[in-house]
């Protein structure tokens, strides 16, 4: 495999030639150009590298001609793509070929200091032809071609001159008819048409078998397929959940990645053929597709074999990088005491060699890796392995900021930002949730890490919607399958467990609850838990004593609740608290305190658009209305008032139940509509309130 030389690369200098030689008309010149520059320069945009099909990094004969030959060239009657293929088939024998890369340099514009009268007059003597200059991309492409070519060993030449005949052999067919002369054994010059028996022999000595694949798949060169590779290290670097983070070093980290399409993988086989080079960075990718399919040995063993041989080559500046691959390796295969071992060692490679963004990186990392994992790394906290967080912590923010890496600061943030977002499922657009999930491209699913997070999400939203509906047997059979989730996914388990003590509330098993809700604050009491955590468990002990019919038993939990969610900022928690506290006021008949509380949070409340939320305190307020009107003397206007905000506070909650498909909520609702209709004397009204009641009931126990 040639270095950097290929048969298309032959055919676009021969191009070029045409170019230079005036024989490209006005008209073709931008689309010829285009087409030539798109594939000698790097690609420069996003969207394009993402379009690449795997053909645009090499150029076959066939799009050769697609291109050239809709366009006419300066000679009447032929166009571009005869003159090419002219070119192509001048070249026709390996002294040729030299030939055709010691005319390259008459090409190029003379540097002043190398121009002569010797070297002026012979290339006046050629053709009168438009130069290019030296710096220009057609000529810089130029220059490496002919310097390239005068670098290869003999071997190396011979072997492109049989490619370039297995390249050209296709459009033989279309040169018979412009040279009707031409034959099987046109290819070279130097050989007859008819051939004795002992000259065939010979052709078959130096050329082989010219059909043979190795020479028809030899259209590549070592930094084709280096482009390749990284190409496709990008795209499997490149996640849905990657931030933005500058240096390229550290993208690989950042996200979850998709794993190697099959069709690549065998373009990849075909080439990187065996006896030819293999570029360092196969090593890296082998390591990556073992990784996101989960095969921890084959991604250790490729791991160590990528940086033996960048080791080797000179590249001792990146040793923190294979220790943090190496770390988040062991990280995400359950290996945390070697993880946080290799991360150490990061940590201090990354110091000695003043590499200061993967030194933060590193230290956000561990810090972020310690609040994920606490209960797993108790042990090693206690044998004094990690060190001081808060020490680490403040390092870490001091030189983000000294950096403007805002990016790698705000990770250490995660665990209190990630479970503030707020999902489809709370507005009740469960289709469109599903739908989404749906169309996740199924080779993004193939990344082991990414699924398992797919099918414990699609698992919650499926949960959340049973239990809403009434569909208690279908949420436990959903339930079973996510309690058996790998230990990948172990954000998603505290959801997971507050789901489940729903399904109790659900089932009005209220001490089973209780003994699930204390299993999981004693799990939490163990470990540094985000405060996030602690909050939601909070609430939903002060709601689990509420629907017992013990509410004053949460007050100091509910109240401790909205103290705390109110210094940490974090406000959808805190109107949750604000509705636990509302609930407990209401049952010690403290009315107008439970309407003024509910009626000052309502309109931010709303703003997070959780159905869930605002029906709760729509209800806590058509309570408090309800409390309000039972206080006040019976036919007064105020009583009257407070009735008809009643009634309208419960319509606005049963809408919000309705969203999210909360049979019982409905129910709850239309039954307490009923008793205000009897209440005002309007049976018509009441008995449409039944009605609709029972309707909702039957719709339940239909879908059961």
């Amino acid at each position: 495999m040639s270095r950097y030389l290929t048969p298309s690369r032959i055919a676009l200098l021969a191009l070029i030639t045409l170019y230079s030689d005036g024989l490209v008309p006005s008209s073709a010149t931008i689309s010829i150009l285009s087409f030539v520059i798109s594939y000698i320069l790097p690609v420069l945009s996003k969207a394009r590298e993402d379009s690449i099909p795997l053909d645009d990094f090499t150029i076959s004969i066939e799009k050769l001609q697609e291109t050239t030959i809709t366009h006419t060239s300066a000679i009447p009657g032929r166009t571009v793509w005869d003159l090419l293929l002219k070119n192509l088939w001048a070249i026709s024998s390996l002294d040729a070929l030299h030939a055709f890369f010691d005319d390259l340099p008459f090409l190029l514009e003379k540097p002043i200091e190398e121009s002569s009268s010797e070297t002026d007059e012979l290339v006046s003597t050629r053709s009168k032809r438009m130069l290019l200059s030296r710096n220009s991309p057609l000529g810089a492409f130029v220059r490496r071609s002919q310097l390239e070519f005068t670098r290869l060993q003999f071997h190396d030449g011979t072997s492109l001159w049989k490619s370039f005949i297995a390249y050209r052999d296709p459009t033989l067919v279309f040169w018979k008819r412009r040279n009707p002369t031409a034959g099987l054994n046109s290819f070279d010059s130097n050989l007859q048409q008819d051939l004795s028996d002992a000259d065939e022999k010979l052709v078959g000595l130096v050329y082989g078998d010219i059909s043979d694949k190795i020479f028809k798949n030899a259209n590549n060169s070592t930094e084709d397929t280096e482009r390749l590779l990284d190409h496709q290290i990008d795209r499997m670097q490149r996640g849905l959940l990657r931030p933005v983070i500058k240096d390229p070093k550290l993208k690989q980290f950042t996200g979850i990645g998709i794993r190697i399409p099959h069709a690549v993988q065998s373009q990849l086989r075909a080439m990187v053929r065996p006896g030819s080079a293999v570029p360092d960075v196969l090593y890296y990718m082998q390591f990556l597709e073992a990784w996101k399919a989960g095969d921890y040995p084959s991604s250790f063993e490729n791991l160590h074999r990528y940086f033996d041989y960048t080791m080797q080559n000179g590249a001792r500046g990146m040793y923190q990088y294979a220790l943090l691959n190496l770390a988040i390796l062991h990280a995400d295969f359950g290996c945390f005491a070697e993880a946080i071992t290799a991360m150490q060692e990061t940590i201090a490679t990354a110091r000695e060699n003043h590499d200061l963004p993967c030194l933060n990186y590193s230290l956000s990392w561990l810090n972020q890796f310690c609040r994920t994992h606490a209960r797993e790394l108790k042990d090693i906290q206690k044998k004094g392995v990690l060190g001081s967080e808060k020490e680490a912590l403040s390092f870490l923010k001091a030189k983000a900021k000294e950096s403007n890496m805002w990016t790698l600061l705000s990770t250490t943030l995660l665990s209190e930002a990630k479970f503030l977002l707020t999902n489809l499922a709370r507005r009740g657009r469960y289709d469109e949730a599903l739908s989404r999930m749906d169309n996740v491209d199924s080779e993004t699913l193939r990344a082991l890490k990414l699924q398992q997070y797919w099918i414990t999400n699609l698992g919650i939203l499926k949960l959340r919607r049973h239990l809403y509906r009434g569909e208690l047997d279908a949420g436990d059979q959903v339930l079973a399958q996510l309690r058996a989730a790998p230990a990948g996914v172990q954000e998603l388990q505290f959801h997971v467990s507050l789901m489940e003590i729903e399904l109790e509330i659900r089932r009005e098993d209220y001490p089973n609850a209780l003994a699930l809700l204390k299993e999981l604050l004693t799990e939490m009491n163990r470990q540094e838990t985000d405060i996030f955590q602690r909050l939601k468990a909070m609430i939903l002990k002060a709601r689990v004593y509420d629907k017992a019919g013990t509410p004053q038993k949460g007050f100091s939990i509910a109240l401790r609740a909205a103290s705390l969610a109110h210094k940490a900022r974090f406000l959808p928690v805190l109107w949750e608290a604000v509705s636990a506290v509302c609930r407990i006021l209401i049952s010690v008949k403290e009315f107008d305190a439970a309407v003024r509380l509910v009626e000052s949070v309502l309109p931010q409340a709303l703003e997070c658009e959780d159905c869930e939320l605002a029906a709760s305190l729509f209800s806590c307020l058509a309570d408090g209305h309800m409390g309000t009107a039972g206080q006040a003397k019976a036919g007064s206007l105020q009583r009257k008032e407070r009735l008809s905000k009643t009634s309208e506070s419960l319509d606005r909650a049963f809408d919000e139940y309705s969203k999210i498909e909360d049979m019982r909520g409905q129910c709850e609702m239309m039954a307490k509509k009923a008793t205000i209709m009897h209440l005002n004397g309007d049976p018509v009204l009441a008995n449409d309130c039944a009605a609709k009641y029972l309707a909702i009931k039957k719709a339940a126990r239909e879908q059961n």
